[in-house]
């Protein structure tokens, strides 16, 4: 055997070869307000007094959201919810970036968003019962919530491609977390959307968490926005307790997804709550960590913000938190008093024609339930929708 062709220890090896690794790679994390409220003024947005009031209003309406949701939840009228708790300012600051015409690919946290791209609070709490309606949600721009994690992104993908080659003059918005960033379809979609050029935005807000593993333990990057260079496309990484920067990035991130650059926003942030009603934090992680990041509360950061610049005696926070309380209780009301379904819904809409297969379970779906009342008292007693 030729003797050039064995093989030697790595350590012995010195051919010159000088690899690239992550600490080359040197990513601002991009902040317009710092956590005790100062802020660079060339960084503040030209937007104006209103439209900076109104990110405080969206922010609170998340917050108290998800106070009643989760209430909701324990109450036995909704289904597992999760939370957006710390994470304000990445769901308010990325969706008031948006265009109407722009379609947005929710991850389930981001209800303010969505509410303020023109989902109803009725139809929202509606998909937590069960009930997801598609025209109601297509008519806001909607996509349908993807439960099964990091399923949507190369959906989004996809719609963005067809909306590049309509020549229409908006984005498909994918909302995600860290989690995301470690399953097959987030790969598959980055991938795709940087050879198309298509435009898309993926929007990962990193809140340390997949469930219960910790950032650093689901993968070996430093950052998620390093792994846009990996497809050839933009990433920003941001952070996501800054409303003002989160807008800012999202508002940049758009511009380039406009223009055949797909854009990887990492936005820094923390899950203040669990990671659903069904889960237990306390089994993961610290009281210590948590109260850490409580003291960087996007809120609170933002008021200080607007005390500063003299913009917060035009916000009546009461007078908020009870026009959401309303809107929060009409929209239950409006839920509760949504028709009754038939249990031909379950096998109506996944075919455009119902394949004889589904036609037969059905049936004998039917025939159950003739013979055990009880289980249909029982899917009677659950909540309405």
């Amino acid at each position: 055997m030729d003797d050039s062709l064995r093989s030697v220890p790595p350590e012995s090896v010195d051919v010159g070869v000088d690899p690239l690794s992550q600490g080359d790679l040197e990513i601002e994390t991009y902040q317009v307000v710092r956590p005790d409220g100062t802020y660079d003024s060339d960084r503040v947005p030209d937007i104006d007094d209103e439209a900076l009031c109104d990110l405080y209003r969206w922010m609170l309406l998340q917050r108290v959201y998800d106070n009643r949701a989760t209430k909701l939840q324990r109450r036995g009228k909704l289904g597992t919810v999760a939370s957006g708790r710390g994470q304000e300012a990445s769901i308010v600051g990325s969706g008031y970036a948006l265009s109407d015409d722009d379609w947005i690919f929710p991850y389930g946290r981001e209800a303010a968003a969505l509410l303020m791209h023109g989902l109803s609070m009725r139809d929202l709490l509606l998909y937590w019962r069960g009930i997801e309606d598609a025209s109601r949600m297509e008519g806001a721009n909607v996509f349908g919530l993807a439960i099964s994690i990091g399923s949507h992104i190369p959906l989004a993908t996809g719609k963005a491609w067809g909306m590049q080659l309509e020549g229409e003059d908006s984005i498909a918005f994918a909302n995600l977390g860290d989690g995301a960033t470690s399953t097959g379809a987030f790969h598959e979609g980055m991938n795709f959307a940087g050879v198309l050029g298509a435009p898309a935005v993926f929007f990962c807000q990193n809140n340390q968490y997949a469930i219960s593993l910790p950032f650093d333990e689901q993968t070996n990057a430093n950052t998620v926005a390093q792994k846009a260079l990996a497809y050839g496309v933009d990433g920003i990484r941001v952070d996501g307790n800054d409303v003002l920067a989160v807008y800012n990035a999202m508002s940049t991130a758009r511009e380039r997804a406009l223009e055949g650059n797909p854009v990887l926003v990492e936005a820094v942030t923390y899950r203040r709550g669990a990671h659903t009603t069904s889960d237990d934090p306390t089994r993961y992680r610290e009281d210590e960590e948590v109260e850490e990041w409580k003291d960087r509360d996007p809120l609170e950061r933002y008021q200080a913000f607007l005390e500063q610049t003299g913009r917060w005696d035009a916000i009546d926070e009461e007078a908020i938190r009870e026009d959401v309380e309303e809107e929060f209780s009409a929209a239950v009301d409006a839920a509760d008093a949504f028709e009754e379904r038939g249990i031909e819904e379950i096998f109506a809409h996944l075919h455009e024609e119902m394949p004889p297969e589904l036609e037969h379970q059905l049936e004998e779906f039917r025939e159950l339930l003739e013979e055990r009342p009880d289980m249909y008292d029982y899917i009677e007693r659950r909540p309405k929708g």
